[in-house]
């Protein structure tokens, strides 16, 4: 957003940079940190909390600035008004800060992000997520609480699910109505895991776990539930279709059923090997012959659909932007629109045992695959994102989808409330009576 830069330059003129908390001190959140402290004018950060302080202490030194531990909101406002960044492993300390207009949530935890999200809401902070995982298991609940409490609840530009949402109400403007949001992968093979992904992990200075829920499809399934619930679409089939396409980005339009994906109000879907690659890619339609003849000239071809495509995602270096917008135009770069349309399942990666306490995403023991909402709650699916620390009830067979009655969930977690709370908003009570029947007391 072109107007964000002259915002935050009056800011810097003014001397009130938007003030902005970091939860999370890995790889995305080092990104982050040094292109805030460096290259936005107008936006300060005012500190970092991770439960490891000295990591929060390390990634604001690597960045050029001077950290300084912080044990209250208070000691957060001295210490920012000396041009230093708190470091805490409390992030409640961050939330009592004057300072902090928004929180960026890094971790990528969804139990971890429930909490946060909900004390962010309770502070009256905005929150940026770079954590898709909590979003695509809770955010229709929690944007409805955000809403409530007058705050903004955005998933972030840069990020895949913001760059497509960008390009949707881009096209969406000019007139076109989106049939087709897509992703663009390198790389998808279900069975990945920490160790077949440690070589490629350790050359980037990231996290195999990560690392693996991006080569097994989760990672691209989150995203794509986002962009379903955010922008109003759906899935051809449970994990999409997902075809192999090494040719141009622009050739998807010939691809495509387009009576197929007008009776579906439009899809989520990815390709593997499309060029420009790494990006994102919409297809659309305009029902205005005589904008069609206009589209003809300008190259986009004879339609139905045509191409719209951005050919990379920048990550950690467009979250500002999305701070920005939450702070100073109110405006969300992606949010879910309602009721989910689309969520993300759990399926075994290989045999499993009854007994087998499931590992977290992009580990050895499942996959997460796209699937329409409602057949998630009707047939009682166990989605990804509450799997970790399951218990299973009885021998999973792999490439299996696991179910609400396959596992005995772990006591008292937040999330699981907050699921049920979430299919009975929206669904109805069954599939949270379920929850409750299989969780262990």
């Amino acid at each position: 957003m072109i107007v964000v830069d002259t915002l935050l330059q009056q800011r810097q003129t003014e001397g009130r940079p938007v003030g902005m908390g970091l939860v999370g001190a890995g790889f995305m959140a080092r990104g982050l940190v040094n292109q805030v402290v460096n290259s936005t004018p107008g936006m300060q950060l005012v500190g970092v909390s991770n439960r490891t302080p000295s990591r929060a202490h390390d990634i604001v030194t690597e960045a050029g600035a001077v950290p300084a531990a912080a044990e209250s909101g208070s000691a957060v406002d001295r210490i920012a008004a000396r041009g230093e960044v708190a470091v805490t492993d409390d992030f409640s300390v961050l939330l009592a800060s004057d300072r902090v207009d928004v929180v960026v949530d890094a971790t990528g935890s969804v139990p971890f992000g429930a909490e946060l999200a909900l004390a962010c809401i309770a502070a009256g902070k905005h929150l940026v997520l770079l954590n898709a995982e909590v979003d695509a298991t809770l955010g229709p609940l929690l944007v409805t609480r955000a809403d409530a409490a007058g705050i903004v609840y955005t998933g972030a530009d840069g990020d895949q699910p913001g760059v497509q949402m960008n390009l949707i109400r881009f096209v969406r403007q000019l007139g076109l109505t989106p049939r087709v949001a897509g992703n663009i992968k390198g790389l998808q093979d279900p069975y990945r895991n920490p160790t077949t992904q440690e070589g490629f992990a350790k050359r980037w200075g990231q996290d195999p776990w990560m690392v693996t829920s991006f080569a097994d499809g989760t990672k691209v399934s989150v995203e794509q539930a986002l962009v379903a619930n955010a922008a109003g679409l759906t899935v051809h089939e449970r994990g999409m279709l997902g075809m192999d396409h090494t040719g141009h980005v622009d050739e998807l339009t010939g691809v495509y059923d387009v009576e197929e994906l007008r009776a579906l109000g439009g899809a989520v879907d990815y390709v593997v090997g499309a060029k420009p690659g790494p990006g994102v890619y919409v297809l659309a339609e305009h029902d205005d012959p005589k904008q069609r003849h206009y589209l003809e000239l300008y190259k986009l071809g004879t339609g139905p659909l045509y191409s719209f495509y951005t050919p990379y995602h920048l990550c950690h270096f467009e979250v500002p932007t999305t701070v920005a917008r939450a702070a100073l135009l109110g405006d969300a770069t992606i949010r879910p629109a309602g009721a989910p349309l689309v969520d993300v399942v759990t399926v075994a990666k290989t045999d499993l045992a009854a007994g087998t306490e499931l590992d977290r995403p992009g580990g050895y023991h499942y996959y997460g695959e796209a699937e329409r909402a409602d057949v998630t709650h009707g047939s009682g699916l166990l989605p990804v994102g509450l799997a970790e620390g399951a218990r299973l009830l009885r021998d999973v067979a792999k490439d299996e989808v696991i179910r609400y009655g396959d596992v005995e969930l772990p006591a008292g977690r937040l999330v699981d409330r907050l699921r049920a709370e979430q299919d009975e908003l929206f669904f109805g009570s069954a599939a949270a009576d379920e929850a409750r029947a299989t969780t262990a007391p």
